[in-house]
């Protein structure tokens, strides 16, 4: 059933791609090295806040700006689950199914997500990506500034 279904979902993927802008290659280099060091980990991807794919590392049969809208929908419903409970801020959230693990990480205007399979070490797992999660924030925010900076001189 497994092997159907992957199958099924590397056709769809194929079928449903629609081009966008160029990965951030600084982002996409953090994704690779991230699925490198942990053993099990299946994928990654980081997306805005609003659903915009920035960068990915996922498997074939997982379509990326679909994986990025749920990840920024699970990101939002987070956020308004803990500040409901307990008036503070989201970090992360997991959500463990019977094929593996999917863990999102709040990272300033973006999200980094990250997908495992059932054997992955969820401790090594946080540990690993919550520092990378701080490295996409700031690498983005600079990013950001620059953009701003530059915009701000060329319209003087």
């Amino acid at each position: 059933m497994t092997a159907r279904r992957n199958l099924l979902g590397e056709l769809m993927g194929r079928l449903t791609k629609v081009p966008g802008p160029e990965p951030n290659a600084a982002v996409l280099a953090e994704l690779k090295a991230l699925c490198e060091r942990v053993p099990h980990m299946t994928g990654a991807l980081v997306a805005s806040n609003d659903g915009l794919l920035v960068a990915h590392n996922l498997p074939a049969h997982i379509e990326p700006t679909g994986m990025a809208a749920m990840a920024a929908a699970q990101l939002s419903l987070s956020h308004r689950l803990a500040s409901t409970a307990h008036g503070g801020g989201f970090h992360e959230v997991v959500v463990r199914g019977t094929d593996g693990s999917v863990v999102i990480y709040a990272a300033g205007w973006t999200s980094l997500t990250v997908l495992a399979a059932p054997e992955v070490n969820i401790g090594r797992l946080h540990l690993e990506s919550r520092p990378v999660a701080r490295v996409i924030t700031d690498q983005l925010s600079a990013m950001t500034n620059d953009r701003k900076k530059t915009h701000a001189r060329k319209s003087e």
